[in-house]
């Protein structure tokens, strides 16, 4: 409940934040070339799930077109706690990539990607017979979307961004099919160089 609130909030601030910036982003006249095309920033929700320390690179610019690979670090926690003398606390590690194009003359861009989330989650089984519970790790993984809006200056300095990020969870560890997750969101703030 809380955190289907938060996305609602996230996502309207995206769509606010995209319409506000959009008429700045077409209205320059100038396509500078990125000069600093390296970025260090700190991901909430969207591309990187819960959270991520992230490390961009424009691999390819060519006129308003550039082209961006990201791969980040988190690490989640799982917590069970069936009884209160059985609390568990895991924490698993998440590696987000991200593939994104973004488009734009200066500062302000239109963004779009795709990604692979791949991560350990741990599943608790319970034995039928002895009723003991045992920790399982199982590889799962998640493909986010973008779409959003991306303030970055070629010279480098204070960047950031945010978008509309619904995502594909894979049907690998624990699951048997597809879900796609329509209602997800992230910001992004870091520094280009």
């Amino acid at each position: 409940q809380e955190m289907s609130r938060y996305l609602k909030f996230t996502l309207l601030g995206v769509l606010v934040a995209v319409l506000t910036f959009s008429k700045g982003a077409f209205a320059q006249k100038e396509t500078q070339a990125f000069s600093a095309r390296n970025a260090v920033y700190l991901e909430l929700g969207g591309s990187s799930g819960r959270y991520a320390v992230n490390y961009g690179r424009i691999i390819h610019q060519k006129q308003k077109l550039k082209l961006n690979v990201s791969a980040g670090f988190a690490l989640w926690h799982y917590t069970y706690d069936m009884l209160p003398s059985n609390k568990r606390i895991t924490w698993l590690p998440v590696i987000p990539l991200e593939f994104s194009a973004f488009w734009g003359r200066s500062n302000h861009h239109l963004e779009f990607g795709i990604g692979i989330i791949p991560y350990w989650e741990t599943i608790l089984q319970i034995d039928p017979d002895t009723s003991e519970t045992t920790d399982k790790k199982v590889f799962s993984a998640g493909v986010p979307l973008r779409i959003g809006y991306r303030y970055q200056k070629p010279g480098g300095g204070f960047f950031y961004r945010v978008g509309y990020t619904p995502f594909f969870n894979l049907p690998v560890g624990g699951r048997e099919n597809w879900s796609f997750q329509p209602i997800f969101a992230g910001v992004s703030i870091g520094k280009s160089f």
